[in-house]
């Protein structure tokens, strides 16, 4: 059985059936022949846009000139009312200055800092399970939950019980969904003055969201002053200073960085997670695998992760097939010639890990899947060209080497205490909302192992 893939639209649309079928999911809106071509070129009255698959493209873009290809200001339309000014959304010195005060705190050494606060919060997840046994699971809940609980450990030291965590939790639950990860704006120039579309909702969510973390923030600031403030990843941050500037954030950037913190460091995790529960209730030969090598996990130190390596494979697998950010778009600001191709000034340049993960001249088996596969030239080389689950070059994701952590942990110590299984008639549809989801959740089956 191959792992469910969204239907691709017909080869060619008018303008207004492709707006309305990005506005409903990105993925399904996009032309089989993506998995297939180096390069594809999309133009209509307002912009034009190229996706670029080959690898020398993708490296030239996001790797070797970096600050030619800027985020595109168009994504930020989508996602300002939760993430303000954050990381995410910043280019050139600003974006620069950020990441010298957010790097330190997931440096190597810091990662070693955050297990205990992991391991307690897949603990958690496990022991909430327990009352679910035997009944449909709608698992993205779950995993959601988990993630969640994570964040909050490793950032605050509070767990996702706590009263404001909760809070932000359920709130963010209504956000993700009523949100897609580019509003219409992202992909048609508007005037700065006209509506940009929103639900209502989902302006009302994100303001809640920016309230509870500024009443966090600001707690936390008091206690730094005070003395008595944990050493977590927050108070890494806000005691950090730019080595350049000395300038440390105030408190309506840290909110910024700490909303962006909670969508990468909780929707993409639960998105990843998600989908690897799903994929080990369809090839359960892999959960006993995975349960066997769970046992390592007697040992509580962090250096148990270095024997959970088909863990890590697996995860790394369903990050290959569901990439949790499924597109990147970034913006060309000199003259370029792609394959023979102009790119004007102006142009976007989407790179897809959805498409480049899946892309048939590149992987062995693309939609298929095997963990096994990074053990091989194919998977060594694809590897290195062609997987980017959490961006690549100056902008790779801050927080990768903490996914890579997290992910593998909560998956075996759920290996190690249930089997999952697939509920009948209730295969996922894979769409984009702010991270790959299933259309209608993903359900499983839970039994004690």
């Amino acid at each position: 059985m191959t792992p469910p893939k969204p239907p691709a639209r017909p080869e060619k649309v008018s303008l207004l059936r492709y707006l309305r079928l990005f506005r409903q999911d990105i993925l399904s809106a996009q032309p089989a022949k993506l998995y297939h071509a180096w390069m594809a070129e999309f133009r209509t009255p307002f912009f034009r846009s190229f996706m670029i698959n080959q690898p020398e493209l993708v490296k030239e873009v996001l790797k070797a000139r970096p600050d030619d290809f800027p985020k595109s200001n168009r994504i930020a339309e989508g996602l300002r009312p939760l993430l303000g000014n954050s990381v995410f959304l910043t280019n050139g010195e600003t974006w620069k200055r950020q990441r010298r005060i957010i790097d330190p705190a997931f440096e190597g050494g810091r990662l070693k800092d955050t297990f205990p606060a992991m391991r307690e919060a897949s603990e958690a997840a496990v022991s909430r399970l327990q009352s679910q046994l035997g009944e449909p699971v709608e698992i993205e809940a779950v995993t959601s939950h988990v993630a969640a609980d994570v964040i909050f450990r490793t950032l605050f030291s509070i767990p996702i019980e706590n009263k404001v965590a909760a809070q932000v939790f359920n709130r963010f639950r209504d956000y993700q969904r009523s949100q897609p990860i580019l509003n219409l704006a992202a992909f048609v120039p508007m005037p700065r003055w006209m509506p940009r579309f929103f639900k209502r909702s989902t302006k009302r969510d994100a303001a809640e969201i920016r309230r509870l973390i500024t009443q966090l923030t600001t707690e936390r600031m008091h206690a730094i002053r005070d003395g008595t403030a944990p050493d977590d990843l927050a108070t890494k941050i806000m005691t950090t200073s730019d080595p350049q500037s000395d300038e440390r954030f105030d408190t309506e950037e840290m909110v910024d960085q700490v909303a962006i913190f909670f969508l990468a460091g909780h929707e993409t995790s639960a998105s990843a997670l998600a989908w690897t529960l799903y994929l080990m209730a369809l090839y359960p030969e892999w959960q006993d695998k995975l349960a066997a090598e769970a046992e390592a996990l007697e040992e509580q130190s962090f250096s148990v992760m270095s024997k959970l390596r088909l863990s890590r494979d697996v995860f790394r697998e369903a990050l290959r097939l569901y990439p949790p950010v499924p597109m990147m778009v970034r913006q060309a600001t000199c003259p370029e010639q792609f394959r023979d191709r102009e790119v004007p000034v102006g142009s976007q340049v989407v790179v897809s890990p959805w498409h480049l993960h899946r892309h048939d001249r590149l992987w062995d088996n693309p939609d298929g899947f095997d963990p096994e596969r990074w053990g091989t030239e194919n998977g060594k080389q694809c590897q290195r060209d062609a997987f980017i689950p959490f961006s690549a070059g100056a902008r790779v994701c801050t927080g990768a080497g903490f996914a890579m952590v997290e992910g593998p942990l909560i998956l075996s110590m759920l290996m190690r205490q249930y089997r999952f299984e697939l509920v009948e008639g209730r295969e996922p549809v894979p769409v984009a909302h702010l991270t790959v989801r299933s259309a209608d959740g993903i359900w499983l089956k839970l039994s004690k192992r």
